[in-house]
């Protein structure tokens, strides 16, 4: 295959050879692999291509999961590209995604006119009906979660659906559970895939095909967090009394006992005594609404009692049979899950952890199981299937490879073999510089606003070095706001753009190419964007990334650890962070600066995470002199094309 790509007028990179052979040793062998892939190597040709041949050989699908829809649909176009320029001319193929991703012509259709004239509803109903929109990337400028929330597809009807013949979640669905021959290639977001490892646990039908050939998961750092968002169950006031609803609905049906209305009532009262609890732990601990904090413990709630109930409406859903059945299935699972909650709450269950929060706009409560690894390694990593892990930040400081893949061998349960590290062949030595402010004072929540009014002012006079072309990344929302606020009031010699909610990642980027300005941004573009060339010339990172010590999932992990600083924190913070730094150097005649407001990696902090931070950063050229950092922009030539 390889010896063909100068004749195809494809560059040879031995990263990328060299990742191709480890894939197609594992597979031979009936092994799992880890292996990091850095920055230019074309980690996606590097599985593509052995994944082309094991589909070949196999007529099993490949099954390639990845963490972004963005680069589902990239690896899409790559597959199509070299599958095309490589021979294999018939390659089938499908991209899936949530439910929540794509529009429901039976809700539309469904949806009462706003009061409010100046909605976005109506036209969007419109829209999806006359068959313009499928997808919520269809839709140009963006739009709100709150306002998708009322079309997208929830609950999916499925064959008692009289659109399902045009829909396009629907034909989605079919083909990512084909039969073995119908599929070559399925690419599937985690979210997908983990639904489908839980189902088939389980033991109910799966989402995706039964026999892969090859399981590819890419930017395999986010698995863990994936896989927790997945198996962990949510709920809110409203959201418990619909299921409360629900279930009285389908039961009284059926009997007609008037006793079910009192016992719903009953538990929608001990619902309302939990709930009014965790709005008062949110009210004196919450910081803001992203925050995740303890849910103190629940008095005055006859819980025993609550149980006997919930488990008697499980009982009696189990036992019934209706053409309805999906609504029955839904119903007994929700029911289900108040039971789990009622469990933990209640301390008859300790093998969760529970949390409250406020993200959606009301008080939610989530549990999810404590010990998330030895699922995967029941499920995933059993050796039915090979299955490839893959990143360009999978590593740790360390003098084995054991030792550098520890941090997620253990998160994630992973059982399998370690693979060489492919470095980037990018010339970080000469092409960029790293510069560490030890001016801005320390971040804690009492000085927080000391911090931001000194890391902002770092932050303008950074972007004036670089003439703009900057991508300032934020670890909090609440940070990002406050500069933002701050940024508008001056007088700018670049355009200012800050991600926004709903709106388009595509979009934003194009704004900030084309204006060559300041991008604020936080979350996803920490990771998976691709700005190569000058229009993007200096990554600013804010504050270290790390998590929360107070998040209960941390909080958890950090008990289990010896050294919770030096085995959970700083492995947590580096994994991000490498993520983030990434985003600078695209090209191997990409030239650029990485700068850091966080004083406690400068020398005079002493930190000992600082060895373990500029050992696992690609920059060699590391300065904390301003003088020095201005120099290297000019020596450079670091300005802005006309």
């Amino acid at each position: 295959m390889y010896d063909r790509f100068p004749r195809i007028g494809l560059r040879e990179r031995t990263g990328q050879q060299d990742m191709s052979l480890d894939i197609a040793e594992a597979y031979i062998n009936g092994r799992n692999a880890m292996i990091e892939a850095g920055v230019g190597i074309g980690k996606s040709f590097a599985y593509l291509i052995p994944g082309l041949l094991i589909n070949h050989i196999s007529q099993q699908p490949v099954i390639i999961a990845t963490s972004s829809i963005q680069l589902s649909e990239q690896i899409l176009k790559d597959l199509r590209v070299i599958g095309s320029r490589l021979g294999f001319t018939t390659v089938r193929s499908v991209v899936g995604k949530g439910m929540g991703q794509y529009a429901c012509r039976y809700r539309a259709g469904g949806l009462n006119k706003p009061e409010d004239a100046s909605s976005p509803l109506p036209q969007l109903v419109e829209q999806i009906l006359n068959y313009e929109i499928e997808e919520r990337a269809d839709i140009k400028g963006g739009i709100s979660d709150a306002v998708w929330s009322e079309v997208c597809v929830n609950d999916c009807k499925f064959e008692q659906c009289r659109y399902r013949t045009t829909c396009s979640f629907y034909d989605m669905r079919a083909k990512i559970s084909a039969k073995t021959g119908d599929m070559d290639f399925i690419i599937v977001n985690q979210d997908l895939l983990i639904r489908d490892l839980i189902k088939k646990k389980e033991g109910t039908k799966g989402l995706i095909t039964e026999r892969p050939a090859l399981i590819i998961i890419d930017e395999a750092h986010n698995l863990e967090a994936k896989v927790r968002d997945a198996m962990t169950l949510e709920f809110t006031f409203r959201g418990a009394g619909r299921v409360l609803d629900d279930t009285l609905q389908i039961l009284f049906k059926q009997s007609r006992e008037k006793s079910l209305m009192t016992q719903a009532r009953f538990i929608k009262s001990c619902l309302g005594s939990i709930f009014k609890q965790v709005e008062t732990d949110l009210l004196h601990t919450a910081k803001q609404d992203t925050d995740r904090v303890k849910v103190s413990q629940i008095s005055g709630v006859p819980f025993n009692r609550a149980l006997q109930v919930l488990k008697e409406f499980s009982l009696s859903l189990s036992v019934l049979t209706s053409r309805h059945e999906r609504e029955i299935d839904n119903a007994f699972e929700a029911v289900n899950g108040l039971i789990e909650l009622f469990e933990v709450l209640s301390g008859a269950e300790d093998n969760y952890l529970i949390w409250a929060s406020k993200g959606k706009r009301e008080a939610t409560v989530s549990i999810c199981p404590k010990n998330i690894s030895q699922f995967l390694k029941h499920t995933l990593f059993n050796s039915k299937t090979s299955v490839i892990l893959t990143s360009a930040t999978m590593c740790q400081g360390g003098d084995t490879l054991e030792e550098q893949y520890a941090y997620l061998t253990q998160s994630l349960g992973y059982r399998g073999d370690y693979m060489e590290r492919q470095p980037s062949p990018f010339d970080y030595d000469s092409h960029t510089m790293m510069y560490i402010s030890g001016s801005v004072p320390y971040y804690n929540h009492e000085n927080r606003k000391d911090y931001l009014e000194a890391a902002y002012k770092e932050m303008l006079r950074l972007c004036n070095v670089t003439e703009g072309r900057t991508l300032v990344l934020f670890s909090a929302k609440e940070d990002m706001k406050y500069v933002h606020e701050k940024l508008r009031s001056e007088k700018l010699g670049w355009a200012l753009h800050m991600q926004k909610e709903g709106s388009s990642q595509d979009e934003i980027i194009a704004n900030f190419r084309a204006s060559k300005g300041v991008l604020l941004s936080t979350g996803v573009f920490w990771e998976g964007i691709n700005i190569e060339g000058s229009d993007l010339s200096q990554v600013i990172v804010f504050r270290l990334p790390f998590p929360v010590p107070a998040d209960p999932v941390y909080e958890y992990k950090a008990s289990k650890a010896h050294n919770p600083l030096k085995e959970v924190f700083v492995p947590d913070m580096l994994l991000r962070l490498r993520q983030g730094t990434g985003r600078l150097i695209r090209s191997e005649t990409d030239l650029g600066v990485l700068s850091i407001l966080d004083s406690r990696l400068s020398a005079a902090a002493r930190k000992d995470y600082r060895g373990k931070v500029l050992e696992a950063l690609p920059f060699k050229q590391v300065t904390e002199d301003f003088r020095v950092l201005e120099r290297f922009v000019k020596a450079k030539r670091i300005k802005r094309s006309i």
